[in-house]
């Protein structure tokens, strides 16, 4: 704990009307979800202009997020927002949207985050493309995507809510075990008919992953609106899901009538799958 409130003393610079304010208090703390909150106390107006540079974010792996909030004396919201590599700063003149609309209200950024989300979480994607390299007609794959869609937006939701929560110690070697389980299923099973039942199993873990997102933001916490920020994540997870589905079913059955490729080349695949799966099980558990 010294260590994360001296992180803390190093993570944020902050001015107020270009006078860079100094810590008096620090407290840090580790989340439910292996997430890091700094509670910093500047001695000054929060209703005066204020600046705030991250300064950790260019140390930290792309694509990490932060949520910077500033609080007053009686510890309520009076702005907040979302930092990032491309978007470290925050200016209070410039961001005059209420505590509660900030960032719940942000429909456009929520969206851009759930497209972002799938289309960076290679865990999540290979594990689709497992399930539909085998071959399967359209009707089949629209059983398979709407399966999973529905379960991880169901998981999702009362995650976000707060009904029902999983430790990420728990939901991520879940997630690499699920794909480990297809890549190997691939092997060994050639009747996959009821697929999309275990799609739907499988995709309520997935939605505990997609869920940690939003709850690492802080979105439900302190009075921060859920509707708003839920749905348009949501939206733009199964936009980024569509439109790689779009662009992955035709040349996948495209490829399925050539001979050779359910014979060969499916097999190979589906090791490569299970082999990624191991390794993510293995550096989710044991290599920790």
């Amino acid at each position: 704990r010294p260590k994360l409130e001296e992180l803390a003393r190093q993570a944020l610079e902050l001015k107020s009307n270009g006078v860079v304010l100094q810590p008096l208090a620090i407290k840090a703390s580790l989340g439910a979800i292996n997430d890091v909150e700094f509670y910093v106390t500047y001695l000054g107006d929060a209703k005066l202009p204020i600046t705030a540079r991250s300064l950790l974010l260019p140390k930290l792996a792309r694509g990490h997020k932060q949520i910077f909030s500033l609080r007053d004396e009686k510890g309520e919201a009076v702005n907040e927002q979302i930092l990032d590599e491309q978007h470290a700063t925050f200016d209070s003149a410039a961001n005059q949207t209420t505590p509660q609309a900030a960032p719940a209200s942000s429909f456009w950024e929520f969206f851009k985050l759930g497209v972002e989300h799938i289309f960076t979480g290679y865990d999540h994607l290979l594990f689709l493309f497992a399930l539909l390299v085998v071959g399967s007609t359209l009707a089949e794959a629209a059983k398979i995507i709407t399966s999973f869609t529905v379960a991880h937006s169901l998981t999702l939701a009362v995650a976000t809510l707060g009904w029902v929560s999983l430790p990420s110690t728990i939901v991520e070697p879940l997630i690499a075990a699920s794909i480990l389980y297809v890549g190997l299923e691939n092997l060994w099973h050639k009747n996959l008919r009821w697929r999309w039942v275990l799609t739907f199993a499988f995709g309520l873990i997935h939605g505990f992953g997609f869920a940690s997102v939003l709850r690492e933001l802080g979105v439900g916490e302190n009075g921060r609106g859920v509707t708003m920020p839920l749905f348009s994540f949501n939206l733009g997870v199964e936009a980024g899901q569509l439109a790689i589905a779009i662009l992955v079913l035709p040349l996948l059955w495209k490829l399925h009538q050539w001979l050779h490729f359910k014979k060969y080349v499916v097999p190979v695949c589906s090791v490569i799958v299970a082999l990624a799966g191991l390794y993510w099980l293995l550096e989710r558990t044991v290599w920790q």
